[in-house]
């Protein structure tokens, strides 16, 4: 089907609109150091280089649109749409996301978010075979055994965001042999409107593999001895002896806690996976010493 080289035109700038207002939001996100709250920080390395190929392509689109010769401008690449009605539809594809982009704030996922995926406090439903303590002949549970040794020689478990997944999943594994050992851990207030946590909360924060699309929300039960009216996504400190409950039909690790002191929230409030946490441990454990 042949369109008019006015109407092809007219689509070529749109198009070039469309990428250059792509270029500036991410730009903009750049500038404000707030793309960390969409993509992880390895993705966010090349997302930061965005601008530049969808700016030369926006040019381009222009060039072609202004100064092009009409005899190659046919629009026979992709088949345009026939109505306006349908251009609208096609284009409102890309500038919702855009315009949602640009009028709403930029912030983490909190527990609306949570509520909706639905919040993982149970991480491994395998149970070590063997009776001694951290001991496993399970290869892919031999780096959870090695963290443990290290986790239940600190008088207090610190929960470091840099290994925060692997910690929690860690001392799930183990549930029993750490039961009274004494942990603290930093994240959002989670609660459940349906009021089945009878009174608890979860500390929380999102597991993020590569953008907030595939983000999970994980954290740790906490039962405060002296409850705090704190309102959902406060990010707060927990400091308790741990304790295995049963919750939900299922053997729980919990926090009772001995304090729950509000924080700021976290400059990087999501959490990834780390491919070596006994080394990253290590180095953690060196740092605040």
């Amino acid at each position: 089907m042949m369109y008019s080289t006015v109407s092809v035109k007219r689509h070529y700038l749109f198009r070039a609109a469309v990428l250059l207002a792509f270029a500036v939001y991410i730009e903009h996100l750049a500038q404000y150091d707030a793309l960390h709250y969409y993509v992880t920080p390895k993705l966010a390395v090349w997302v930061r280089l965005c601008p530049v190929p969808l700016s030369f392509m926006a040019l381009s689109l222009a060039v072609q649109a202004l100064f092009g010769r009409s005899s190659a401008i046919c629009g026979c690449g992709h088949q345009l749409p026939r109505s306006r009605s349908g251009s609208a539809a096609m284009y409102s594809v890309f500038l919702l996301p855009l315009l949602l982009g640009f009028a709403l704030p930029d912030r983490a996922l909190g527990s609306a978010a949570a509520a909706h995926k639905g919040m993982s406090l149970n991480y491994s439903s395998l149970v070590p075979k063997e009776s001694a303590r951290f001991q496993t002949s399970d290869p892919f549970a031999a780096e959870f055994a090695a963290l443990a040794k290290k986790l239940y020689s600190q008088p207090v478990i610190p929960v470091f965001p840099q290994i925060f997944s692997e910690t929690l999943g860690t001392l799930d594994r183990f549930k029993h042999d750490f039961e009274g050992k004494e942990a603290s851990v930093s994240g959002f207030l989670y609660r459940e409107n349906t009021g089945s946590m009878g009174g608890r909360f979860a500390v929380s924060r999102f597991l993020v593999q590569c953008c907030t699309a595939d983000a999970t929300p994980i954290g740790i039960l906490v039962n405060a001895k002296q409850q705090k009216s704190l309102p959902a996504d406060t990010w707060i400190k927990v400091r308790g002896k741990l304790q295995v409950i049963v919750y939900k039909g299922k053997e729980t690790l919990q926090i009772d806690a001995e304090s729950v002191t509000p924080i700021e929230e976290s400059s990087t409030p999501y959490v990834y996976t780390s491919p070596d946490a006994v080394e990253e441990w290590d180095q953690l454990l060196r740092s605040v010493k």
